[in-house]
This record gives C-alpha cells, sequence and structure tokens, in this order.
C-alpha cells in the first residue's frame, strides 16, 4: 500500500521533470537507474531513498525540500489544493509555457491574467 508522503513526492518528482522538460528515461540515465524505477517513484508504488532523492533534486535543479512542499506535518499528507493544480496537465502546460516567455512580457500577461480573473 502506498503511504501518502511516498505518492506526494513522485507526483513532485513527475511534475518538476515534466516542468524541466525531461523524460523519464533521461531523468533515469541522469541518475543512474532504469526509466521503469522513475515511474514507480513517481507513482509513489516505491519508496525514494535519501542518497536518490539527492540525485534527482540535483538533476532537476531543486532543493529537497521541494518534494516535501504541501504536506501537512500533522498529518503527513498532500493539501488537497496543491494535489488538485498539480494534477492538471492543461495547468502545468499553462506554468511551462508562461515560464518561457520573456520576463517583460510575462509581466505583461500576469497583469492581464489578474485583470481577466478579476472581472469573471
Amino acid at each position: 500500500m502506498k503511504h501518502p508522503v511516498d505518492a506526494h513526492v513522485g507526483k513532485r518528482i513527475r511534475h518538476r521533470r515534466w516542468m524541466v522538460g525531461m523524460t523519464q528515461q533521461q531523468l533515469a540515465d541522469r541518475v543512474g537507474i532504469k526509466f521503469q524505477q522513475i515511474q514507480k517513484y513517481e507513482t509513489g508504488m516505491n519508496r525514494v531513498s535519501a542518497s536518490r532523492l539527492w540525485d534527482i533534486a540535483e538533476t532537476l535543479g531543486v532543493n529537497i525540500g521541494f518534494f516535501f512542499e504541501g504536506i501537512d506535518e500533522k498529518r503527513e499528507a498532500p493539501t488537497p489544493v496543491e494535489g488538485d493544480i498539480l494534477a492538471d496537465k492543461e495547468a502545468l502546460e499553462l506554468v511551462r509555457s508562461y515560464y518561457a516567455i520573456p520576463e517583460a512580457q510575462r509581466r505583461r500577461l500576469f497583469d492581464l491574467a489578474r485583470v481577466l480573473s478579476d472581472a469573471a
């Protein structure tokens, strides 16, 4: 049975990998394991060891704490809002596209989105 923390860490690995445009195979090659193991980590079926999580964090350009963000320490489970947002592929694609825009244009787009959301 999956532990909620393992599932949360796996989701965070998958979403960060996706955000940087890396395949499971590329991540696996860079940390020296098979891509099937990455699949098992991302689904929470296998627990990620501390040293492996260190390698994954370094490869994905984040600190280890990134994988635990959004966990309610009292319940040791992901917060529902973050889980829903990270599970939405459209939202992730939007964020990825947003950060590909030059900073000055990105700021203008952000202001436009804020105005549109206030009007909705």
